[in-house]
C-alpha cells in the first residue's frame, strides 16, 4: 500500500486547522476520518477525503490527551489531564459513559477485537483493563510494585497485552486470564536497563516496536518473543536510532503495511522515516524551525503522515508527479536513452518463438463471463486473518446541507445555542450541529459515570502535558502566572502551563504572562484561542 518510499518526494501537503489547539490525532481503521483531541478539550473529527470538520464533540473540560477509535469506526474512547476517561458515540456525539481515575492517564487504548473492553495506563499505576458493558476493571499485574511508570499495549489482535517498566522489563499477558507467557529485558550493552517509553505494534504482521530512553527503536517479532518464552532473550530485528544528534524519540510509529517506521524527534518538529526490513534511514521531514512534535500518526492504507506541533496537524504526503503523456499502450516510456536490442523473430513474418497456448488462453478468457454485481472486499482493510469486511463499519459521517437562510431553518436549534467558540465560516455544514454534544438545549440522559478506585497510587500527580511536578522549568512559568490565578489553576483548563517543556517557547507564554487573564478562570471560546494564537 506505502509504494516505495525510497524513490518519490515527500512534502508538506496542508495543514488542518482546529480551530482550538491540536494536542493528539488518530486515524480510523480505514483512514477516512481523523480524530483531533484538543486543548480545549473538544474532539475535531476530519473527513480525510474532503479534508473538511465532519463533527465537534465538546469532550471534555480540560485538555484531551489520548484518544483510540474502536474496531467498527462507531465509537471513540478518550482521555483528558483531569483524569477522565470517557467513551463517545461518534455518530451521535454523546457520551456513552465516563470513567474517573486518581491519577492522569497516558494512554487508552481499545482491545482491536472487542470494543467492550479498553485497556489505560494511568500515571504511577499499572495498567487497567476496563470492561465498559459492567463497568468492571483489572488491575494488569507487574513486575516490580515499588516501579509503577507502565506503559501498555495490546498486540495487533488483541490476543496478549505487552507492559513495560522503568526498568526496561517487558512482559507479556494473556489478555482473557491475565497470566505471564513470556518477559524479557531490554539492556543497553551487558546489564544497562532502560526505561521503556511506549510500545507500538505494527497493523499487519507480527512486528512491534519499543522507544526507551536510550533513544534507540528496537523492533520485535512477536513470535519469537512468544517462543522464547519467560525470562527469555530475543534480539531485536532491528535498532533505530539517530546517530549524529542522539535524538530522543516523542512518538513512533509503523507505516499501515508495516514495512516503514516513522519516529518523531522530542527536539524539534523532525520526522525521521526507516526501512523495517533493512534499517535504512529513508527520509529526514522537517517541518518548522523552532517547533516541537507532539504526535504523529500514519495513514492505514496510503503513505499520509498527520503530525502535531504548536497546535496545528501537519500533512506529510508523497510528491505525485503528473504524466500527461498519451501513448499507444505497448509504447514504454524511456527516461533516458537506451541501446535498442532486437529480438530474434523481431523482423520474422512468421513469429517462430510465439507460443501456441497463449492464444487458446486469450480465447478462453473472452467467452468468461464477467462478474459485475458482487462486490470483493477490499484488502487493505481486511486483517490477514478475516476474509470479510465489517459490513457495520462507519466510514464517513453524514452532513446536513447547508441552509442558506438559518432564521427559516425550523429544524435547527435555537440561535443561543450555538456555541460562540465557532467561528462562521470555520465549520461549514456543521455550524448548527456542534451544539449537539454541548449543552443546553435537549434534554440528555446523563452518562454512567464509574469512579476506579487504585491502591496505593498518588492522587496530586501533574499530567505530563500540564508540566512535571517539582521540575525547575515549569516553576519558572508559574513565576509569569496573572496574580491571582495561582488558587483557580488547578481547575483551569487553560493554564499556561500546559505549554512547558513539550511545547517550547510557544506564543502564548507572553499572552499568559497578564494579557489575557480575564480568561485564564473559564474556558476560551474558539475565536478567542484563535486570537491568543496568532499573537
Amino acid at each position: 500500500s506505502d509504494m516505495d518510499l525510497t524513490q518519490s518526494e515527500w512534502e508538506a501537503d496542508g495543514t488542518l486547522d482546529c480551530i482550538s489547539m491540536a494536542l493528539t490525532c488518530t486515524f480510523n481503521r480505514w483512514g477516512t476520518l481523523l480524530a483531533v483531541g484538543c486543548n480545549d478539550g473538544r474532539i475535531v473529527i476530519w473527513d480525510f477525503l474532503t479534508r473538511g470538520i465532519a463533527k465537534i464533540i465538546s469532550a471534555h473540560i480540560h485538555p484531551v490527551c489520548s484518544l483510540c477509535w474502536s474496531r467498527d469506526g462507531h465509537k471513540l474512547v478518550s482521555a483528558s489531564t483531569d483524569n477522565i476517561v470517557s467513551q463517545w458515540d461518534v455518530l451521535s456525539g454523546d457520551c456513552d459513559q465516563r470513567f474517573r481515575f486518581p491519577s492522569p492517564i497516558l494512554k487508552v487504548q481499545y482491545h482491536p477485537r472487542d470494543q467492550n473492553r479498553v485497556l489505560v495506563c494511568p500515571m504511577k499505576s499499572a495498567p487497567v483493563m476496563l470492561t465498559l458493558s459492567d463497568s468492571k476493571h483489572v488491575v494488569l499485574p507487574v513486575d516490580d510494585d515499588s516501579d509503577l511508570n507502565v506503559v501498555a499495549s495490546f498486540d495487533r489482535r488483541g490476543e496478549y497485552i505487552y507492559t513495560g517498566n522503568a526498568k526496561g522489563k517487558i512482559l507479556v499477558l494473556k489478555t482473557d486470564t491475565q497470566d505471564l507467557v513470556a518477559s524479557f529485558r531490554v539492556t543497553t550493552g551487558t546489564s544497562n536497563t532502560t526505561a521503556i517509553k511506549s510500545i507500538e505494534f505494527a497493523r499487519k504482521g507480527s512486528c512491534f516496536l519499543i522507544n526507551t530512553a536510550d533513544r534507540i527503536i528496537r523492533v520485535y517479532d512477536g513470535r519469537e518473543i512468544l517462543t522464547c518464552g519467560r525470562d527469555g532473550e530475543p534480539e531485536p530485528m532491528q535498532k533505530l536510532q539517530d546517530l549524529v544528534n542522539r535524538t530522543p524519540w516523542k512518538k513512533c510509529c509503523f507505516s499501515g503495511d508495516g514495512e516503514y517506521i516513522v519516529a518523531g524527534s522530542a527536539r524539534q518538529h523532525a520526522l525521521y522515516i526507516w526501512e523495517k526490513s533493512i534499517g535504512n534511514l529513508v527520509k529526514i521531514l522537517h517541518g518548522t524551525r523552532g517547533e516541537l512534535l507532539l504526535d504523529v500518526a500514519w495513514h492505514p492504507v496510503r503513505p499520509i503522515i498527520a503530525s502535531i506541533s504548536s497546535g496545528v496537524v501537519s500533512i506529510w504526503a508523497q510528491n505525485q508527479v503528473e504524466n500527461w503523456s498519451a501513448f499507444a499502450p505497448d509504447f514504454k516510456e524511456l527516461d533516458e536513452n537506451v541501446e535498442y536490442e532486437e529480438r530474434e523473430s523481431e523482423f520474422d513474418i512468421e513469429d517462430e518463438d510465439k507460443s501456441e497456448p497463449e492464444q487458446t488462453g486469450a480465447d478462453a478468457a473472452e467467452d468468461e463471463e464477467v462478474d459485475v454485481t458482487s462486490v470483493d472486499p477490499i484488502a487493505a482493510f481486511c486483517s490477514s486473518d478475516e476474509e470479510l469486511e465489517d459490513s457495520r463499519a462507519l466510514l464517513y459521517l453524514p452532513i446536513a446541507p447547508e441552509v442558506e437562510d438559518p432564521e427559516e431553518n425550523p429544524y435547527g436549534p435555537p440561535p443561543d445555542a450555538v456555541p460562540a467558540a465557532l467561528p462562521d465560516d470555520a465549520l461549514g455544514p456543521d455550524r448548527k450541529r456542534p451544539s449537539s454534544s454541548d449543552g443546553p438545549q435537549a434534554p440528555k440522559k446523563k452518562p454512567k459515570t464509574t469512579n476506579i478506585e487504585l491502591q496505593g497510587v498518588p492522587s496530586d500527580e501533574v499530567h505530563p502535558l500540564l508540566g512535571v511536578k517539582g521540575d525547575g522549568k515549569s516553576k519558572k512559568k508559574q513565576a509569569g502566572r496573572p496574580k491571582g490565578s495561582k488558587g483557580k489553576d488547578k481547575d483551569s483548563p487553560f493554564k499556561p502551563k500546559l505549554y512547558k517543556g513539550d511545547r517550547g517557547a510557544l506564543p502564548l507564554e507572553g499572552a499568559a504572562k497578564g494579557k489575557v487573564t480575564p480568561e485564564l478562570g473559564q474556558p476560551l471560546a474558539g475565536k478567542e484561542v484563535l486570537k491568543l494564537f496568532k499573537t
